[in-house]
């Protein structure tokens, strides 16, 4: 037991590395190739490299933040700008946002560990293995909705603390 925590520890990777590492980090900086459709300050949006439907596009806050669950009250600012991002790709694309579903894996669902926020487009054309896969309020894809009462409760929490 105890050499599976030392090997554990030793594993452990600091966020400096994570961020040099992460795939999402690299096509922001322009070190990886990655199809950028949106880009300003805060946010970049790429396509999917394995989409769900005619239209997956991913949301990236540019700062490093391993997922939706490290989310904090002091990320709301950005998180609302992830969330309008959505309006910005929808209209861009041509989307009919009544067909276009959004949400974030949960971990430790998800296959990068940087946050991202998925956009696809038709849902209708989603196969069964994608409607599964992206199944909106599941254990495993989350709501904008569903985060954005996980940071007020959290919020509201740090204020009674």
């Amino acid at each position: 037991m105890l050499f599976i925590i030392v090997q554990f520890m030793n594993n452990k990777v600091s966020i400096r590395e994570e961020q040099e590492q992460c795939i999402f980090c690299k096509i922001i900086r322009n070190e990886s190739p990655g199809e950028k459709i949106y880009e300003d300050e805060d946010v970049t949006c790429i396509k999917d490299i394995y989409p769900a439907s005619t239209h997956h596009y991913l949301i990236l806050p540019n700062r490093h933040i391993r997922n939706a669950k490290e989310l904090r009250p002091s990320d709301k600012e950005l998180y609302d700008k992830i969330v309008a991002t959505i309006q910005i790709i929808v209209d861009k694309q041509g989307l009919d946002i009544n067909s276009t579903r959004t949400g974030f894996h949960w971990p430790p669902f998800n296959t990068v560990h940087h946050l991202h926020l998925h956009v696809i487009s038709p849902v209708e054309n989603m196969s069964l293995v994608g409607q599964m896969k992206f199944k909106l309020n599941s254990p495993w894809f989350v709501s904008t909705d569903y985060m954005r009462s996980r940071l007020e409760e959290k919020n509201e929490w740090c204020n009674v603390v």
